[in-house]
């Protein structure tokens, strides 16, 4: 069992999100960081999802994005910052791409307290505690995931 969550990067239980296996890292076995037409590529209809998310995200901040993979086993993320800290990740997937947050104790009662979408809340609830915070993860696939992640992102950003 991973002891924090750098240990764990992307690797989740197969009861995520009501027994839903998540989809994997487009980049598992990969060396080098994707290229912008890989990255299209893999992501394929997503690619506009992905872009659109990058874009409200440079409107609550002006983001630092920086490609990360600490083994090939867990393939490449990108990470996304705010100056030094990191407020959310974004990982490549077959035709869609997971997010993750990791919340502190304010920014989880915040959200708790917001008008997120309640399968948000309840991912929220059910989040795996590590020493750096409440680990959220979700697989974005339509335009409708997008408002809260640009939520938690402000609420990870206030707290």
């Amino acid at each position: 069992m991973p002891s924090t969550l750098r240990d764990s990067a992307f690797t989740v239980p197969k009861n995520y999100e009501r027994n839903q296996p998540m989809i994997p890292n487009a980049f598992i076995g990969k060396s080098k960081k994707p290229t912008a037409k890989e990255l299209a590529t893999a992501l394929g209809p997503a690619k506009a999802l992905w872009d659109s998310l990058l874009s409200q995200l440079a409107e609550l901040f002006d983001p630092t994005l920086e490609w990360n993979s600490y083994s090939p086993k867990a393939g490449w993320s990108m990470k996304v910052k705010k100056g030094s800290r990191t407020i959310l990740y974004l990982a490549p997937c077959p035709n869609a791409f997971r997010i993750a947050f990791v919340l502190g104790d304010k920014a989880v009662k915040t959200a708790l307290e917001s008008k997120l979408p309640q399968r948000i809340l309840k991912l929220i609830k059910e989040a795996k505690r590590y020493p750096e915070g409440y680990a959220i993860r979700m697989d974005v696939k339509k335009e409708s995931d997008l408002p809260a992640i640009q939520q938690l992102a402000a609420i990870k950003i206030a707290n």
